[in-house]
This record gives C-alpha cells, structure tokens and sequence, in this order.
C-alpha cells in the first residue's frame, strides 16, 4: 500500500486528544511522528500509545515532556507495530504544536 498520513493534529494545550486510532481489522505499522512548534516560545509533548483504546495511564507514553524549541520541529523514526483498536494520544504544553504521524495500514 505505501506510506501515507494517519493523522495531524493542532491540539488545545494541556488536552489529551488522539491522533489515531487504528481502525477494526487492521494493523498498523507507524514510521514517523513529527512534532512542529508554530510559536515563539518552546513547548512540551507528550506521545501514548493505548492497547485496544485503554484509558490513558502512565505506562502508555512513549515520549514524555519532550521540548521542542521555537519555530522548530521533533521528528523520530518509530517502526512500532500497532494492533486494532489501539489508540495513538498526544498532549502539547501550548496551543502551537502540530503533531503528524505517518505509516502504513495492513488489513488483517
């Protein structure tokens, strides 16, 4: 199938908001999440993975009060296989994140 976006997101600050959600039937296989600060001043995110849309708790973050300076991007490689259901959250400290996250999905 090839790569392509599964999700983008502008979150409100300090808001749990989900940025993908694999859909029934099938798995997903994530290559790159990147993380751009819009503003001018430094900003920190979170990132959780959720097996089958768990309520978020501490053990699903991936990345925790990571900074991103102004005007400036995170972007990591991932590889992480994701089953269906599971559920991918992020968190900024302000409102001038955006957060995309790229993959490929695989019907079961």
């Amino acid at each position: 199938m090839g790569l392509k976006v599964l999700g983008q997101q502008a979150p409100t600050a300090d808001t749990d908001t989900t940025l993908y959600t694999v859909p029934a039937d099938t798995a997903t296989v994530t290559s790159t999440l990147t993380v751009a600060n819009r503003g001018t001043n430094a900003s920190l995110f979170r990132v959780a993975v959720r097996p089958a849309g768990a309520a978020l708790s501490s053990q699903h973050y991936i990345y925790y009060g990571v900074s991103v300076p102004a005007g400036d991007a995170f972007a990591a490689t991932l590889g992480i296989t994701l089953a269906a259901t599971d559920v991918v959250t992020v968190r900024a400290s302000t409102n001038d994140l955006s957060f995309s996250l790229f993959g490929e999905e695989v019907d079961l």
